[in-house]
C-alpha cells in the first residue's frame, strides 16, 4: 500500500512540475510608477479664483472620464468665463497597451499628484509609466512639442555596433507603423537580434496629433538617441507630444491593435491555416493537461481532507477550507504575495510563540514578532480560540488584503491553516503603530509637523485606494491610530481588515444589526443605526486627523469647560478663530500654521453629523494637496457620547465588538 501511495505522489509531483510551464502572466494592481514632471518651465504665480475653480474641474473631469474612455481624451473649462486668464485646457493619454482600470488608476493618481508637485503653476505636465496628464492656460491641443525632451537609460551597454544599427532600423520601422500604417498613433513590437536574443520597442504620440505630426515628433525623438542613448541596451526618450522606448525585455502588456496595412490574400490564407493548426494542437494539449491536473489535485485534496478529519476529529468550516485550498493550489502560482507557510516555520521563527516574541494583543488574538530562516522579520497574528469573531475576521483578512496592494496598506505575506491554527503573517513594521508614538509624551516628540502631515496624507491615500481605486470597494470600519502601522521610514500603512466589508458595484451603504468598531471613532449613523458607508470611514479619518494634530486620544480627551469630546473642542476653537490652541505644544517650533489650520478644517469637515455633508476621500486628498482650493464651512460635529458601559463581560479586550444591543449610552451633550 505504501508503495502505491508513493507512486501516486510521484505522478502528482511530475504533473505539477510539468504544468508549471503553463504559468500565466498576471498583472497586479499597484501604484503607477512616477516618471517625471515639467512644471519648472513656468513661474509660480498667484492664480485667479476662476482659474483655480476651472483647474479643479478639468482634473476631476479627466480622472472620471478615464474610467470609461479608450485611453485618451481632452477637455477645457472656462472658455466662456469672463477674464482672459480663466480658461484651462487639459488632456490625458494612456499608453497604447493600457486601458480600463490601469488607465483610470494612473490618470486619477496623476490628477492628484500634479497639484502637489506643480503647485500654483498655470501649466504643468506629469508622466507615469502608464499615462501622461497635461494642463495649461493656453490651447495646446494638436500642437507638436518636441522640446524640451527628456531621456532615461538602463545600466547595461550595447555589445556591438551591429546591434546599434539593427536597433535603429527596427525603431524606424516601428515609427512608420505607429504614425503611418495604423490610425492608433502607437505601436509596439519586437525583433530577433540573434537566435538567442530579442529586443522590444514602443512608439506613441499624443492622440490629438495627426499622422504627419506624429511622424515629425517620433523622428525628432529618434534623432536625439545618438547623443544620449545609443550605446545603452535600454533607453526611453520622450517629450510632451510623443515617446519612444527600446529594451531587451517585453515591457508592454497587450498586443497591438489591428493594423491597417494590406497583406496579400494568399499570404493571409497560409498564415490562417498554419495558425489554426498550431492553435488546435496547443489548445488540445493545454486542455488535456489542465484537466489531468484538476483531477489529480482533486484526488489529492480529497484524500488529504479525509485523512486530516479522521486524525483531528475536527471539521474545518467549508468557507475557510476553500479559501485556504485556493491559496495553496492557485495563489502560489498566480499571486506570490500570498503563499501558505508551514506551521513548523512559524513556530521556529517565534520561538514557539514565546512571551519574549509577543508584540501585543488584539481582538483577533496575540501578535508575535518572528524571524524567518532567511533573516526577514515578520509579524505573526494568531487567532485566539476565545475570539468569537475570529473565523470571520480571519476570512476577511485573507479575502481583502490578498486582493489589495498599495504602499499605504500593510502587506499580508502568508497564511497558515494547519491543525487547529489560523495564522496570518504580515510584513514587520519596525516603528510599531501610530498610537505607540502619538500618545506617549516622550515618543511623540519625534513626530514633527512635517512627519505628521505626511502621515495624514498617507492614510488619506490608503483610504482613497480602498474606496475608489481598488478592484473592490472596501469599507474598513475600524480606522484608528492603533490600526495605522509605521514602517522604517515612518510611512503609514493601514492594517487590520478583520471588520472590513466590500460593496457591490453601485452600492453606496449597508446596514448591520451588530455594530462592531472602536468607541470614539464610529460615525453616529453607524453607532446608533448600524448604517455604514465610505462616509463612516471618512468620519473615523476626521477623528484621527484631529488626534494627530493635538497628540491626544479622542476617547480620553477631557476639558471640563467644553465636555469630553475632542471633536467638539476642535469645533469650539475653530469657531473662535483660535485653531492653534488645539495643536500639540511640541509642534510650536516646527509647524506651518496655515497647514495646521487647513488640516483642522478638513478634520471638522470629515466629522460632520450628516454623512451627506462629509467629503469623499478623493476630495480630501485633493484638499490636502492643493493650496488653491477654497474649503467649505463645516457644520457642527456629531453629538458627544460621554460614556459607554458594556453589559456583556465577554466582549473582546480590544472593544471591537460593540453591539448596539450591548451598549448603554449616557451623558449626551446637546449640539
Amino acid at each position: 500500500m505504501e508503495g502505491k501511495q508513493l507512486n501516486v505522489r510521484s505522478i502528482y509531483s511530475f504533473i505539477f512540475l510539468f504544468l508549471l510551464g503553463f504559468k500565466p502572466l498576471v498583472t497586479e494592481a499597484q501604484e503607477p510608477n512616477y516618471v517625471g514632471d515639467d512644471c519648472n518651465s513656468t513661474t509660480t504665480t498667484s492664480l485667479s479664483s476662476a482659474y483655480k475653480t476651472n483647474l479643479i474641474s478639468v482634473l476631476s473631469w479627466l480622472s472620471s472620464d478615464a474610467a470609461t474612455s479608450k485611453g485618451y481624451n481632452h477637455n477645457s473649462f472656462g472658455n466662456n468665463t469672463p477674464g482672459a486668464d480663466a480658461a484651462v485646457y487639459g488632456l490625458y493619454d494612456c499608453r497604447g497597451d493600457v486601458s480600463g482600470y490601469f488607465c483610470q488608476f494612473c490618470v486619477s493618481t496623476a490628477s492628484r499628484e500634479v497639484l502637489q508637485r506643480c503647485s500654483n503653476r498655470v501649466s504643468a505636465i506629469i508622466w507615469y509609466d502608464f499615462c501622461i496628464l497635461r494642463y495649461s492656460n493656453e490651447n495646446f491641443f494638436g500642437n507638436v512639442t518636441v522640446d524640451p525632451s527628456w531621456n532615461h537609460t538602463g545600466p547595461k551597454n550595447v555589445s556591438s555596433a551591429e546591434e546599434i544599427q539593427k536597433g535603429e532600423g527596427f525603431m524606424r520601422s516601428l515609427i512608420r507603423k505607429a504614425a503611418v500604417e495604423t490610425n492608433q498613433l502607437y505601436y509596439m513590437d519586437g525583433f530577433n537580434l540573434s537566435s538567442t536574443q530579442r529586443r522590444y520597442g514602443l512608439g506613441q504620440c499624443s492622440r490629438d496629433l495627426t499622422n504627419e505630426e506624429c511622424t515629425q515628433c517620433l523622428e525628432a525623438m529618434l534623432a536625439k538617441v545618438p547623443k544620449c542613448c545609443e550605446h545603452k541596451l535600454g533607453w526611453f526618450v520622450w517629450s510632451a507630444s510623443c515617446l519612444i522606448k527600446y529594451d531587451d525585455y517585453i515591457f508592454y502588456l497587450f498586443p497591438n491593435p489591428a493594423s491597417s496595412v494590406s497583406v496579400p490574400d494568399t499570404q493571409i490564407a497560409k498564415q490562417r491555416s498554419g495558425s489554426k493548426a498550431k492553435l488546435l494542437i496547443i489548445g488540445l494539449s493545454v486542455l488535456g493537461a489542465v484537466a489531468l491536473l484538476c483531477f489529480s489535485v482533486y484526488c489529492f485534496w480529497f484524500r488529504k481532507r479525509t485523512r486530516s478529519e479522521r486524525k483531528t476529529g475536527v471539521r474545518i468550516p467549508d468557507t475557510i477550507r476553500l479559501s485556504s485550498y485556493h491559496n495553496v493550489q492557485t495563489e502560489v502560482t498566480l499571486n506570490p504575495d500570498l503563499p501558505t507557510i508551514p506551521l513548523n516555520t512559524i513556530l521556529q521563527s517565534t520561538d514557539n510563540f514565546s512571551e519574549a516574541s509577543k508584540l501585543g494583543e488584539g481582538g483577533f488574538g496575540p501578535v508575535y514578532k518572528g524571524i524567518l530562516p532567511d533573516g526577514r522579520q515578520i509579524a505573526v497574528k494568531r487567532l485566539s480560540e476565545s475570539s468569537g469573531q475570529g473565523s470571520e475576521e480571519f476570512k476577511n483578512e485573507v479575502m481583502f488584503i490578498a486582493k489589495l496592494q498599495h504602499r499605504n496598506l500593510v502587506r499580508l505575506l502568508a497564511c497558515c491553516l494547519e491543525e487547529k491554527e489560523k495564522i496570518l503573517v504580515y510584513e514587520y513594521m519596525t516603528n510599531a503603530s501610530l498610537d505607540f508614538h502619538l500618545f506617549d509624551e516622550r515618543k511623540k516628540r519625534q513626530l514633527d509637523w512635517k512627519l505628521r502631515l505626511s502621515i495624514i496624507h498617507g492614510i488619506a491615500k490608503g483610504l482613497l485606494y480602498l474606496h475608489e481605486d481598488s478592484r473592490l470597494k472596501v469599507i474598513h470600519r475600524d480606522i484608528k491610530a492603533s490600526n495605522v502601522l509605521l514602517d522604517d521610514e515612518m510611512n503609514p500603512k493601514i492594517s487590520d481588515f478583520g471588520l472590513a466589508r466590500s460593496f457591490e458595484k453601485g452600492q453606496n451603504q449597508a446596514n448591520t444589526r451588530r455594530v462592531m468598531g472602536t468607541y470614539g471613532y464610529m460615525a453616529p449613523e453607524y453607532a446608533m443605526e448600524g448604517l455604514f458607508s465610505v462616509k463612516s470611514d471618512v468620519f473615523s479619518y476626521g477623528v484621527l486627523v484631529l488626534e494627530i494634530i493635538c497628540g491626544k486620544k479622542n476617547s480620553g480627551f477631557y476639558l471640563s469647560e467644553c465636555g469630553q469630546s475632542l471633536t467638539l473642542y476642535a469645533w469650539k476653537v475653530w469657531c473662535a478663530g483660535k485653531c492653534l490652541e488645539l495643536m500639540d505644544p511640541v509642534l510650536e517650533e516646527c509647524c506651518v500654521e496655515s497647514e495646521v489650520v487647513k488640516c483642522i478644517h478638513i478634520g471638522l469637515l470629515c466629522v460632520q453629523e450628516d454623512a451627506a455633508d462629509r467629503p469623499t476621500m478623493s476630495t480630501v486628498v485633493v484638499m490636502l494637496a492643493s493650496d488653491m482650493m477654497s474649503l467649505p464651512k463645516p457644520n457642527q460635529p456629531a453629538f458627544s457620547v460621554g460614556r459607554m458601559t458594556l453589559e456583556d463581560a465577554s466582549t473582546s479586550k480590544s472593544s471591537k465588538n460593540l453591539s448596539i444591543n450591548d451598549v448603554t449610552v449616557s451623558n449626551i451633550f446637546p449640539r
